[in-house]
């Protein structure tokens, strides 16, 4: 799981294994430590409808409902937004670059832009 945060945008990749286990356990989480002091990421399913986030004791949730979880696991759907409040937030699958790239892959889904595209 990568987040990326940019002024008020807050974005999660997720890759195939990411997806499996959230669709399984109905959680996800990761961190960051710097210094000793941790900023832990995570993804939790809900029954809400839409993404919805929350920042409490260092930890960044994003809320995303079971139904997404469902579409994004049977489905080619690529992810989810939603403006909440004054953060735009932002759930996708984590394809694989169009670029070469010094990190593992291999978990990644494949990039909807290489079908056709001769190697």
């Amino acid at each position: 799981m990568k987040i990326r945060i940019k002024s008020d945008s807050l974005r999660y990749r997720l890759t195939r294994s990411d997806v499996d286990k959230l669709s399984r356990d109905g959680y996800l989480e990761d961190q960051i430590n710097f210094s000793g002091n941790p900023l832990i990421y995570a993804v939790q399913l809900t029954n809400g409808e839409v993404l919805t986030s929350s920042y409490i004791d260092n930890k960044i949730t994003l809320s995303m409902s079971r139904k997404m979880i469902g579409e994004f696991t049977d489905t080619d759907r690529v992810g989810f937004e939603n403006k909440a409040g004054e953060i735009y937030l932002l759930i996708e699958k984590d394809f694989t670059c169009l670029d070469n790239v010094n990190e593992d892959q291999s978990d990644n889904y494949p990039n909807p832009l290489l079908k056709g595209k001769k190697e």
